[in-house]
């Protein structure tokens, strides 16, 4: 059996070798480093893929979080309300800005911001609702854009971890009124290094968005609004383009892998990811839940099986993050989950044989 990666980067890459090598000493040669078409093309094909009408490359999820928040003239004294169970980048943009994070707790089946739990968080301070799309299943957006159209309140999908996932049948990015994707590495459309995009259906948005990642300016050295150095590199772009064409057929590897996972776990005392009704999970994670997460994860140290616990501790008890003055106890969903969840190796490189090790390996770290 081949050693087993969290994220096997390599062995994908090795797959497509020969076309991304071919595309990266194209764009060195042509001396085109920064934007140029390639970037331009890029952009035009996240914006087919997703179906929305602009997408503007950036450097970085991170740095596509808060663009959209600047863009929307977010600043200190504002509300941003969203979930205390992801990334910090998506709180850490908000607090950057000068905002208050404030948070809600998760629906314990799909990770993702609880929608009935959502209107008590909105004041006359809410200037926009970030819900994260996490592990690669949606959240339930209907009822959140129904909250949000009506106290008209701008929504920034945190697609940093979903894209090609799908809610009723469409794809994810159009919904709310910005969308934010991160190519890092290790995602399901992953880059050789940071990279990261904003999509909307909003043309004046769409423009301000492509200002500020170039410092603000549409003409070079002309200045019209306050912008930041975020473009996206056109070797990035050019390799992402490459990529892009698998996304879907990858994505299907993925769900094929969480099949065989689900088929394993059946009988063991491990709760395994929920594909909800209204969504279609692409898989970025396959995170199950088990009671004694801690003991079972030394087990796999031991064994040299990689995994992930995304994550261990919650925003909202983060010292960095606790500017809601949230204590421990406030949010019992997402705080339970930091104890139990469990991501496990996930990627189109993944075997069957390497699977049954692993939850073989789990079953008897459960029985110990």
């Amino acid at each position: 059996m081949n050693p087993i990666q969290m994220v096997d980067v390599v062995g994908q890459y090795k797959k497509i070798k020969k076309e991304i090598d071919e595309t990266a000493i194209r764009v060195i040669e042509s001396g085109q480093y920064i934007l140029g078409k390639e970037v331009s093309a890029f952009e035009h094909e996240i914006a087919q893929y997703l179906h929305v009408d602009h997408a503007v490359g950036c450097a970085s999820g991170t740095d596509a979080l808060m663009v959209s928040m600047m863009a929307l003239g977010i600043g200190p004294g504002d509300e941003v309300v969203t979930t205390p169970f992801t990334f910090a980048a998506t709180v850490e943009t908000i607090v950057l800005l000068g905002a208050k994070p404030i948070y809600v707790d998760i629906d314990p089946q799909t990770f993702n911001i609880d929608p009935t739990k959502l209107e008590e968080a909105i004041t006359n301070k809410t200037k926009a609702i970030i819900p994260v799309h996490l592990y690669g299943q949606t959240a339930d957006m209907d009822p959140i854009m129904a909250i949000a159209n009506r106290h008209a309140i701008p929504i920034i999908e945190d697609m940093c971890q979903a894209i090609g996932t799908e809610y009723h049948g469409k794809k994810i990015g159009g919904i709310g009124t910005l969308g934010c994707l991160s190519f890092f590495p290790s995602k399901n459309l992953g880059a050789f290094g940071d990279a990261g995009m904003i999509v909307t259906n909003d043309a004046a948005l769409a423009e301000k968005v492509r200002m500020m990642v170039v410092h603000g300016s549409r003409v070079r050295y002309k200045h019209e609004i306050i912008g930041v150095n975020s473009r996206l590199d056109a070797l990035q772009a050019a390799m992402l383009r490459v990529k892009l064409r698998y996304l879907d057929q990858w994505i299907e590897e993925r769900r094929k892998a969480a099949l065989i996972y689900h088929h394993l776990f059946e009988g063991i005392d491990v709760t395994i990811p929920t594909e909800a009704p209204y969504g279609r999970h692409v898989f970025h994670q396959y995170t199950i839940r088990i009671k004694n997460r801690d003991h079972v994860a030394r087990v796999l140290d031991e064994k040299k099986i990689p995994y992930g616990i995304y994550y261990p501790i919650s925003l909202h008890l983060q010292q960095a993050y606790s500017v809601a003055g949230k204590p421990r106890g406030t949010f019992p969903m997402t705080e339970k989950a930091t104890e139990e969840v469990l991501s496990l190796p996930m990627h189109t490189e993944l075997d069957e044989e390497q699977q049954q090790y692993i939850v073989r390996s789990i079953s008897e770290a459960i029985k110990k």
